[in-house]
C-alpha cells in the first residue's frame, strides 16, 4: 500500500495515521558483512556464523543500526509525495530495539505519521517506524524518524 501526495504539506492532514506497511525483506548475511564493513563494526555476532551458532542468539544477528538504516527505504515505499524537492533525514526522537533480527529472517515495516509541522521554509514531519520480525513476537526496532521537506 502506497500513500500517495501531491505535496509535503498534505502530510499535516495525516497525522495519527498509518500510511501502510512495506512488503517483507529477507535479511542476508552479504548484507551484515557489508554493513560491517561500512562501519568497520565486525563483532562476531554479526559476522562469524560458526562462532554465533554457539552465541546467545544460536546464529547471526543484523546489527541494530542497519536495521534501522532501512527508514529511508521504507517510508519511501509506503509514501509518494508528487512535487517533491527533496527529503532530508534530519534526525531521531526515539530508537528501541527490543529484538535482534536472525540472518535469514524477514522484516517489514509500518509507518505512522506522527507529527508534521509547517516551518518557515518547510515541512518537519516524524514517522513512526515499527520494524517487525516475520514470525516473531517483539518488534525488531521501534523509531520515530524525523525528516525535512524543503
Amino acid at each position: 500500500m502506497t500513500t500517495r501526495l501531491d505535496a509535503p504539506a498534505d502530510l499535516i492532514g495525516l497525522t495519527g495515521q498509518q500510511l501502510g506497511t512495506t512488503e517483507w525483506i529477507e535479511i542476508t548475511q552479504e548484507q551484515v558483512d557489508l554493513f560491517a564493513d561500512a562501519t568497520d563494526d565486525h563483532q562476531w555476532i554479526h559476522t562469524d556464523p560458526r562462532r554465533a551458532a554457539a552465541g546467545p542468539f544460536g546464529g547471526t544477528i543484523a546489527h541494530g543500526y542497519l536495521t534501522l538504516s532501512l527508514a529511508p527505504v521504507a517510508i519511501a515505499d509506503v509514501l509518494e509525495i508528487r512535487d517533491l524537492t527533496a527529503a532530508l533525514n534530519y534526525g531521531l526522537n526515539k530508537v528501541r530495539f527490543p529484538a535482534p533480527v536472525p540472518v535469514g529472517s524477514k522484516i517489514r515495516t509500518a509507518v505512522t505519521v506522527k507529527d508534521v509541522q509547517q516551518k518557515t521554509s518547510w515541512i518537519e514531519a516524524v514517522f513512526g517506524l515499527t520494524y517487525e520480525i516475520d514470525g516473531g513476537s517483539r518488534p525488531a526496532c521501534v523509531a520515530d524518524v524525523v525528516v525535512l521537506y524543503p
